[in-house]
């Protein structure tokens, strides 16, 4: 595996085979020395064109934990502000020979673009309204640790699932690894022929209390051009999650950052159900599995005995 730009380039087993090595760096951040050697003397550059906190953080932290050498670089304050392209930054930063570059662009496609004028591997990190694979490798990672297996579970995503790339990938991850998956939210805020991934469409949330997990979005506001809704209120009554929504039996997730009060109440944020904080968690071991994959795994093999190096030397 060279990149990592769509889950829809991921088979079962490549999904398999990452949560594996994921659950093995849980156990190495278990220590008290949580650093290992995997990745010392290479670079790892983070390219963020958009805001972020779970994933720049997560990504950051995975690579020190692997003892890489790394590049932030934010569109704010950098040579990109100037007007400096996509291609050229790229240029730039390769001038540093980076083992990997880890992108989020408002552009969909900029992952990809960047993939073919690098010889690094590239991780995509959201690309506008394309996908968001870390995300959804976390989620699934998430709810295997809850669940077990995602074979057969009702999963049900809820919002505006026409800006998310999160939900782009979610679809693909868990229909992949066996789940049913249902769609939901207003019309206008469904894209048309999204029931081509594989999942079911619903307008309205009649029946979400037969869901094993509800995943709600948030309303991306800063996507929305035009008028999606005839009013917030109108959203909150007919699509927000709150205690009378959610059942005790239920799981509730949500990528982040949450708007309180809009597609989740106060009171579930803080439930017992919800896996929110598990989720930030997860994403710093399977952010590490990721890069591990790319830039240490795939010499391996997939079929190596043992995913992750002897950890038992601190870095």
């Amino acid at each position: 595996m060279k990149h990592l730009l769509s889950i829809a380039d991921l088979s079962r087993p490549d999904i398999e085979r990452i949560m594996g090595v994921a659950e093995r760096f849980s156990e190495v951040l278990e220590r008290d020395i949580k650093k290992v050697p995997t990745l010392r003397g290479r670079t790892v550059v983070n390219l963020f064109y958009e805001s972020s906190t779970r994933t720049s953080s997560s990504f950051e932290l995975a690579a020190k934990r692997l003892s890489a050498d790394l590049v932030s670089v934010r569109s704010n304050g950098s040579s990109i502000d100037k007007g400096e392209s996509l291609r050229d930054t790229i240029a730039t930063l390769s001038a540093y020979d980076p083992a990997a570059i880890v992108i989020r662009a408002p552009w969909a496609g900029a992952a990809a673009i960047v993939a073919g004028h690098t010889t690094a591997s590239v991780v995509n990190a959201g690309d506008g309204k394309h996908e968001h694979p870390s995300q959804a490798l976390l989620d699934v990672y998430t709810l295997r640790r809850r669940l077990g297996s995602l074979d057969g579970a009702d999963i049900w995503i809820v919002g505006d699932v026409l800006h998310s790339r999160v939900a782009r990938s979610n679809i693909h991850a868990f229909t992949r690894m066996g789940a049913r998956v249902t769609v939901c939210g207003p019309p206008t805020l469904i894209p048309r022929d999204v029931e081509a991934l594989g999942c079911e469409v619903r307008h309205d949330l009649d029946g979400v209390s037969a869901a094993d997990v509800i995943y709600a979005l948030r309303m991306q506001h800063e996507r929305m051009g035009d008028s999606f809704l005839p009013s917030m209120r109108e959203y909150i009554a007919n699509y927000q999650i709150d205690s009378r929504r959610l059942h005790p039996r239920q799981l509730l997730m949500h990528p982040g950052p949450v708007n309180r009060g809009v597609e989740l109440s106060a009171e579930v944020i803080e439930s017992p159900q919800a896996l929110i904080t598990e989720q930030v968690a997860a994403g710093l071991v399977v952010r590490m599995a990721i890069l591990y994959e790319l830039l240490s795994g795939g010499r391996q093999g997939v079929a190596g005995p043992e995913p992750v190096p002897t950890v038992e030397q601190p870095a």
